[in-house]
């Protein structure tokens, strides 16, 4: 794991090409794994999503694919590909894909 996460440095990759739909799931990949933070790429299919939980931490998104719907602190953001949107720490959170869709996904720790 951490040989194919060293693979991935000092690179110009494309992201959407870094982790593939699988119908009926949830796909993700984790880029870096810090203490500090994290990146990670995620592919939902159509119909899956993330029920609503919190996190300690910021959370940044950016859809690089298709169109999420986002709920954060009860208000339903649409958000399509070239977007983002900012979770901010312990207010709740929700994503669903009413279309396939592909996300990066930063969590900020500090």
């Amino acid at each position: 794991m951490a040989e194919e996460k060293e693979s991935l440095m000092a690179q110009a990759l494309g992201l959407a090409e870094l982790v593939s739909y699988q119908e009926g799931s949830v796909v993700s990949r984790t880029l870096l794994d810090k203490k500090a933070g994290t990146i990670t790429v995620f592919a939902f299919a159509g119909g899956e999503g993330l029920s609503e939980h919190t996190a300690p931490f910021d959370a940044f998104v950016q859809i690089i694919d298709g169109a999420a719907e986002i709920t954060v602190d009860g208000v339903l953001h649409t958000v399509r590909a070239g977007q983002m949107i900012i979770m901010p720490a312990n207010k709740p959170h929700a994503l669903r894909a009413v279309q396939q869709f592909k996300m990066l996904l930063v969590m900020i720790r500090s």
